[in-house]
C-alpha cells in the first residue's frame, strides 16, 4: 500500500489552515489553533486513531470560534480524502463504542464517498470550558462533506458534557482506525460492489 500522507493548506478571509497527516502514523499529534478544548478533542482522534496529525490554524477567534472550528473540520475533511487516495485494500467500515464514566457514545463512519452526518448528542450543557457545544456539529459536517464519508454519532448516556464529546471523538478516532485499516483479503481491491468509492 502507497504512503497514505496529505498536506492540505486552506485560506480565506477569516481562516489560515495547515493540516498534515500520516494515516500510518503512531498517534501523534500537534496542534495550535487558538481553542484549547477543540485541541483537547482533536487529540484524542490522533491518540484514538494512530493517525500522526498537525493542525496549525489562525482564525477570526476575536469574533467567534466558529470559523475555525467549522474550517479545521473542512481543511481535515480534505486532508482524509487526500491521503486515502483510491481505497484499495481498506476496510472502509469502522465502528467503536466508548465510555467515560457515565457516559458513552458510537461512532460509525463508511468512506462510501457520499456524505452524510447523522448526529444525535443530547449535551447537559452549552458550553464546556467555554467553548459552544453547538460548533462540534459544524466540525463535523465539515468534515463529512469534504472527506466525502457516511457519518453515525450517537451519544447514547451522559450527564457531564465534557464526558460526552470526548466519548464522541475518542470513538471517532477508533472508528477512522478500523476503517483506515489494510484488509489483506482485500489487497488492491476497491470495497465495494461497483468497483469505485
Amino acid at each position: 500500500m502507497a504512503d497514505r500522507i496529505a498536506s492540505v493548506e486552506r485560506n480565506t478571509l477569516e481562516t489560515q489552515i495547515q493540516i498534515n497527516l500520516n494515516l500510518d502514523g503512531t498517534g501523534i499529534g500537534e496542534f495550535n489553533t487558538g481553542i484549547p478544548f477543540f485541541e483537547h478533542m482533536l487529540d484524542q482522534v490522533s491518540r484514538h486513531g494512530l493517525v500522526d496529525l498537525q493542525i496549525q490554524a489562525t482564525g477570526d477567534l476575536e469574533i467567534d470560534d466558529h470559523h475555525t472550528v467549522e474550517d479545521v473540520g473542512i481543511t481535515l475533511g480534505q486532508a482524509f480524502a487526500q491521503a486515502v487516495g483510491d481505497k484499495k485494500g481498506m476496510t472502509r467500515y469502522g465502528h467503536a463504542y466508548v465510555p467515560l464514566d457515565e457516559a458513552l457514545s458510537r461512532v460509525v463512519i463508511d468512506f462510501s464517498g457520499r456524505p452524510g452526518l447523522f448526529y444525535e448528542i443530547p449535551f447537559t450543557r452549552s458550553a464546556v470550558g467555554g467553548f459552544d457545544v453547538d460548533l462540534f456539529r459544524e466540525f463535523f459536517q465539515g468534515f463529512v462533506n469534504h472527506a466525502q464519508v457516511t457519518l453515525h454519532i450517537d451519544n447514547l448516556k451522559g450527564d457531564n458534557s465534557h464526558h460526552q464529546i470526548e466519548t464522541v471523538f475518542k470513538a471517532f478516532g477508533r472508528a477512522l482506525r478500523m476503517a483506515l485499516t489494510p484488509d489483506v483479503r482485500m489487497s488492491g481491491i476497491v470495497p465495494s460492489t461497483k468497483g469505485s468509492l
